[in-house]
């Protein structure tokens, strides 16, 4: 069971096509501004694309099948993506116009204009905390897949995936991100539509038997209306954790935000936001499908090996019963699915949160196009060193991404909703209520079977609580605000 020769080649030239492609965009990068937000040019249609390359990775392409073909599998998981199409509009309206006053190269100087340095400070560590280890997780499981396809050591691909991601980000900047999210969402839904019509090819009986075999054992099941805080796919759980997950990802973290900040105007970012919720959501049904479809072929053949994980399930289908070529398609959209890179959001964090404000205030353009660059290479390192280190992980690869993401972001997210809804809210309240935030879901997640799901719930709802109750405790002195 491996690749042909003819399939390392699809694999070979378009590691190279994208790295060449994206780094054809470094002779447009001029300024700071052209780096970070492609001097605001890209269109609505543009947006959404390339939020949704983002938000689809390696995880959904081998976790989402894995939802559906587990031995208790349904398409609960549905739940969470109708959560993220409400939490969009949400954000197109409550977000979105205040990112659009002024020149904002990250989310985080929002904060900054309304609560001052230390809640700008703290969110933007958590972001690039939380982001290179959600992202070192990511790049481990476009890894482990092709190191199952091909046989070879996670670490090696690991490095040579890495170095590809680190190369076009560099020299390309944000254009190289957007443009190539753009080509590589097409390529993975074209990977994953093959791999649904060639499991139809061989299932006998065709859609007719996925059909009978999807209801019969439930796996068409779509909503759980469980009051059970532990388990991450009930209606109310997931609903609810998809609109805080949508808030906190779409709204306040630099990583999507800055696709947003790129867009030709607020209405562009608004329409290419709330869209892209529509397609990940029909991109959640064809991969559950494909979940379906896999139970339903392996009841009919023996497995080609024992799983140990069920994420391994589709990878072993790619490896075992595509041929010409496909395996290799297969593993390049794959690798198109992984490699949206984050390297340039956590650049433009590090330089206009951190260099410009406590190491080099007077910096011209040259060096801060140079200090963006090491930047990039820097956070792209951490992330290979992340990425080795999470073959020690045991837990599903999406629900490990997803928690991860959904530990500290809460207290982010709170931040961002008191500024914008709270105006008597002042620094220290919002920074007690942050810190608070933090340590209650550390607790709730060492020492509770809470699922994920209501991390970031527990985590904003602190914030606004303590923050509130600061206010109440500590007025302000007479005159002051």
């Amino acid at each position: 069971m491996s690749l042909s020769g003819l399939d390392y080649f699809v694999v070979a030239v378009y590691l190279v096509a994208i790295t060449a492609f994206g780094s054809w965009f470094a002779r447009f990068q001029k300024t700071t501004r052209d780096y970070f937000l492609t001097d605001r040019s890209v269109p609505w249609w543009a947006i959404c694309f390339t939020i949704v390359a983002t938000e689809t990775s390696t995880l959904t392409f081998i976790g989402v099948p894995a939802q559906t073909y587990a031995s208790n599998g349904n398409m609960a998981f549905l739940q969470l993506g109708a959560g993220y199409i409400v939490g969009r509009f949400i954000v197109s309206m409550l977000f979105i116009p205040a990112y659009f006053r002024g020149e904002l190269f990250t989310s985080y100087e929002l904060l900054q204009r309304r609560f001052g340095t230390r809640v700008k400070t703290l969110s933007a560590i958590i972001f690039l905390v939380t982001r290179s280890l959600a992202d070192g997780i990511r790049l481990f499981t476009t890894a482990f897949v092709i190191a199952i396809v091909m046989q070879v050591p996670v670490p090696g691909v690991v490095i040579v995936l890495g170095a590809a991601m680190i190369v076009y980000t560099m020299r390309g900047g944000v254009s190289a991100v957007i443009w190539t999210d753009v080509v590589q969402m097409f390529v993975y839904v074209a990977g994953a539509a093959a791999v649904a019509i060639a499991l139809l090819n061989r299932i006998d009986g065709g859609w007719s038997e996925v059909l009978r075999v999807g209801r019969e054992t439930g796996r068409f099941v779509a909503i759980n209306p469980t009051f059970d805080f532990s388990i991450p796919y009930t209606l109310l759980g997931a609903t609810l954790g998809g609109i805080a997950i949508a808030l906190s990802t779409h709204g306040t973290d630099q990583f999507l935000v800055q696709r947003l900040l790129s867009a030709r105007s607020r209405r562009d970012a608004s329409l290419g936001l709330v869209l892209s919720g529509f397609v990940v959501f029909a991109q959640f049904v064809l991969f559950l499908l494909i979940g379906v479809m896999l139970y339903t072929y392996y009841q009919q053949t023996p497995l080609p090996q024992p799983l140990t994980r069920t994420d391994q399930i589709l990878p072993i289908f790619v490896v075992s019963e595509m041929q010409n070529g496909l395996a290799g398609f297969i593993v390049a959209a794959i690798v198109a699915a992984a490699l949206s890179p984050s390297l340039n959001a956590m650049a433009a964090t590090t330089i206009s949160d951190f260099y410009l404000p406590y190491v080099n205030p007077t910096a011209d353009q040259a060096t801060q196009l140079r200090a963006a660059k090491l930047a990039t290479v820097a956070w792209g390192i951490v992330q290979l060193a992340v990425a080795i280190g999470a073959q020690l992980m045991r837990q599903s690869v999406l629900d490990a991404g997803l928690a991860v993401l959904s530990l500290a972001a809460g207290s982010v997210l709170g931040a961002f909703l008191l500024g914008t809804l709270a105006p008597s809210i002042r620094e220290r309240d919002v920074f007690a209520g942050m810190i608070a935030g933090l340590l209650v879901v550390i607790a709730v997640w060492w020492a509770t079977p809470i699922a994920f799901t209501w991390y970031l719930i527990i985590g904003a709802g602190t914030v606004c609580a303590v923050a509130f109750l600061s206010r109440a405790l500590t007025p302000a002195p007479t005159g002051a605000v």
